[in-house]
């Protein structure tokens, strides 16, 4: 059964359906509650599960916070739904010798932030050494050492030729298809433009996703209210 407009209370269908504030609005009917001005999901402002412009927005003194209601409760449940993934695949594994971190965007976010902090230690204690006329023990060290008699630098090449790529699976899930444009707010997210198909999404929670963009091939979250299934 299609829901109704949370302004004009008539159905709603789904190729003019704007999922938004808990509600479900036509999109000429999600339109600032003062002035009227028809709004998209990229200059709206909630505020009482309700939409405002940037003009009419109720100004309040107890925050001073940029973010909408809207985005701070979508960015909480992500937080909470990475932490229960997390503690659930660690009593699975627990017992075992070793655990298991699951791959989620946050995780992948702090391993690239330990990369960049390793690599600007690194390039410190070099330019510290070449002051003191030293240099800094590279990764590479011991590369370049007199090989030994009868080494050959192709020889494991000859005895072990290397193996052709894998074929990668054809993708598996659901597919949708975008009927926004987004563009990424954050890293772990993907920018797509309308009508971009959406393959291999998995539902992160009531708001957000997680898929590969085909005609680009890059994967990331992204809104669910952007995109309708195939």
């Amino acid at each position: 059964m299609n829901p109704q407009c949370g302004r004009c209370n008539k159905v709603v269908y789904p190729t003019e359906k704007v999922n938004c504030l808990d509600k479900y609005w036509h999109k000429a009917c999600f339109s600032c509650e003062i002035c009227k001005m028809t709004l998209n999901m990229k200059n709206y402002k909630g505020f009482e599960k309700r939409p405002y412009c940037n003009v009419h927005y109720p100004k309040t003194t107890f925050t001073s916070v940029a973010d909408t209601p809207e985005n701070l409760r979508l960015k909480q449940q992500s937080k909470m739904q990475s932490q229960v993934l997390y503690k659930e695949d660690f009593e699975k594994n627990k017992g075992k010798g070793f655990s298991v971190v699951v791959d989620t965007p946050e995780m992948q976010r702090i391993k690239k932030t330990q990369e960049q902090i390793s690599n600007i230690k690194y390039h410190e204690e070099f330019e510290k050494s070449r002051m003191g006329g030293e240099a800094p023990q590279s990764p590479t060290a011991g590369y370049n050492q007199q090989p030994s008699p009868g080494y050959h630098p192709f020889a494991k090449l000859r005895l072990h030729p290397p193996s052709p790529a894998p074929v990668p699976p054809p993708s598996a899930g659901k597919r949708f298809r975008a009927v926004y444009d987004y563009t990424a707010a954050d890293e772990d997210e993907v920018s797509f433009a309308d009508g971009d198909v959406i393959a291999d999404v998995q539902q992160i929670d009531e708001g957000w996703m997680y898929g590969r963009v085909e005609r680009t091939g890059q994967q990331g979250m992204l809104p669910a209210n952007y995109v309708e299934a195939i």
